[in-house]
């Protein structure tokens, strides 16, 4: 019940068409128990002959019954469409709200978390409310007034005989509760599986270039074939369940049909009960087993509907983990001035990735981050960009610490250019101006330009046109680059972060894309990460990494003149560059 009222508390804004369907569905229900009395008094009517005035009667009660059921077509139509519309939009709005939280949280969440499972919670997951608002709870509302009514009438008749229709009611509910108790846990199993057997899934098409290249078609098939095997071993669980749980549910109430017509018998034998009474009865009768057996048939669907909705709210109810501080303000006109103060930071808990980080860069200045991999490097980026927040210590823009600074208004001052480049499904055009929609032709053109891509660009059939595909498959690797930095570039942000943005190009792009960092120094404050110490000889400082320190700290000419980890550094690439 929790988690029924927590969801209808979602569903606020679409009350009035929720009401309409409740109360078309009321008087859906009326009808429905209306009609048997009309049979009722017909069926009283044949019995004791009929003559003018009898047929009169009998002619009315048809329009009567007529009126019933075309009323009952536009109750019916009420009570479906309205449902529907407001389980719609409103699975559309928990979609939106879902993806809307999922896209707020920290870095950290998504480290703990396959993409395809939180797919599978946006789409899946939620659909389960269309069918718990528009089916489910509708359906139970329409039993349980149907129930209460038919009870009501069924005393009226004959109380004794209403009675023992209940008798079979307490097994009943001792069984649904059984069945509700142990088929929910399978329904989870099932829904969880399901986000599993989508992550998996997209994980082997992210990666089947790599599956073909290495032949482990098999055991990427064997891999999905162990999350699918789960989802049907809890299906089957809870088929297995629903197979006991029903043909009881039908006994039982079969069995209150036999107990009635026997003893509704007995008493017309006796003289206790007329004929009309009994057609009337009989009549009422099935209307009062039918929503038990439906509330029944209905825990099923219900238990399938909350394990969904479990998974929704989880994700609803998630802390953001990264957001503004209480009275945090909006930067204006930066100037790009960086400076970490006594930095330490941990992914795991006693598992330092940073400790004491400490350095200042100028405004327009270049600082360049360089060290084995694994030493911290681009943790300092995640920082910069508030991704995640230090442990201890603090980063500050121009004097003010970017916890006390608006989320939003940091990240559209930092431009970044990824190790990991991510191109989306869409145009050439369309990924540069990504962080800047709107964008003119000519300003996209130029960020191409700065970049050193423009040429290629021009090459292909549809230029700036030409669909990228996922990922930027149709590209090669320094192109996803060089458009990744154009996206920077075009973003014009006052503080500019380059990891490893020469790492998948050749030796003429790098000069290139060295040229364009040049070009863009003094102008804004650039963040460089590299392995290649060609891109940071001209950095304004050079920061030396190792086991999550900073061991040394000066210009190229500096650190190349003095022992240490750098000039080591400097002469392993030199040699290497004179093998190759």
């Amino acid at each position: 019940m929790k988690i029924i009222f927590r969801i209808t508390r979602e569903a606020k804004k679409y009350a009035p068409l929720l009401i309409t369907a409740a109360l078309a569905t009321l008087g859906l229900t009326a009808l429905n128990l209306t009609a048997p009395r009309f049979m009722s008094k017909m069926t009283a009517l044949v019995a004791a002959g009929i003559d003018e005035e009898g047929f009169e009667q009998i002619k009315s009660l048809a329009l009567g019954l007529l009126f019933i059921y075309l009323a009952r077509v536009v109750c019916r139509f009420l009570s479906s469409f309205m449902s529907h519309k407001a389980a719609w939009h409103l699975v559309e709005e928990i979609r939106l709200k879902v993806y809307g939280t999922l896209q707020s949280l920290s870095m950290d969440f998504y480290r703990n978390h396959q993409s395809g499972d939180l797919v599978s919670r946006t789409i899946s997951d939620t659909a389960t409310f269309e069918n718990l608002f528009a089916h489910l709870l509708p359906d139970s509302f329409t039993n349980v007034v149907t129930l209460i009514g038919v009870t009501t009438i069924l005393f009226s008749i004959n109380a004794r005989l209403a009675l023992l229709t209940c008798v079979p009611i307490p097994f009943i509910l001792l069984l649904s509760w059984f069945f509700a108790a142990k088929v929910r846990p399978n329904f989870r199993v099932m829904q969880k599986s399901q986000g599993d057997l989508s992550a998996q899934l997209q994980d082997n098409y992210s990666g089947i270039q790599e599956i073909q290249a290495f032949g482990q078609q098999e055991p990427a098939r064997e891999k999905v074939r162990e999350k699918a095997s789960v989802f049907t071993g809890a299906m089957l669980n809870a088929l297995r369940l629903s197979a006991v749980f029903h043909p009881g549910i039908e006994f039982f109430t079969a069995l209150g049909t036999v107990i009635v017509v026997g003893f509704g018998g007995y008493l017309a034998y006796i003289g206790q009960l007329n004929v009309s009474d009994i057609v009337a009865f009989m009549l009422y009768l099935a209307l009062f087993y039918a929503p038990i057996t439906g509330i029944a048939n209905l825990l099923e669907g219900i238990q399938h509907a909350l394990a969904g909705a479990e998974r929704v709210i989880e994700v609803l109810d998630t802390p953001v983990g990264i957001e503004d501080r209480p009275g945090a303000k909006p930067l204006k006109e930066i100037k790009g001035a960086l400076s970490f103060e006594n930095v330490d930071f941990s992914y795991i808990d006693n598992v330092p990735v940073l400790k004491d980080i400490s350095f200042d860069v100028k405004p327009g200045q270049m600082v360049a981050l360089v060290g084995a991999t694994g030493v911290g490097k681009t943790t300092i980026a995640q920082l910069i960009a508030r991704f995640y927040d230090p442990v201890n210590g603090s980063i500050q823009i121009d004097g003010h610490d970017i916890r006390d600074i608006q989320l939003s208004s940091l990240r559209s001052n930092i431009a970044m250019v990824l190790q990991d480049t991510f191109l989306f499904n869409g145009t050439i055009a369309e990924n540069i101006a990504f962080a800047k929609p709107g964008s003119s032709q000519e300003s996209i053109e130029m960020a191409a330009k700065i970049a050193r891509v423009h040429d290629d660009i021009e090459e292909m059939p549809d230029m700036y046109e030409t669909k990228v595909g996922e990922r930027g498959m149709r590209l090669s690797g320094g192109q996803k680059q060089r458009i990744a930095i154009a996206r920077a570039v075009l973003c014009k942000a006052p503080l500019l972060i380059l990891d490893e943005a020469t790492a998948s190009v050749d030796v003429q792009t790098e000069a290139d894309i060295q040229r364009a960092i040049a070009d863009l120094t003094g102008s804004r404050t650039i963040v460089v990460i590299a392995h290649r110490l060609s891109t940071v000889k001209k950095a304004d400082l050079i920061l030396v990494f190792e086991d999550g320190s900073i061991v040394q700290r000066g210009t190229h000419k500096e650190l190349s003149s003095m022992p240490g980890l750098y000039r080591d550094m400097c002469e392993v690439q030199e040699s290497g560059s004179r093998i190759a």
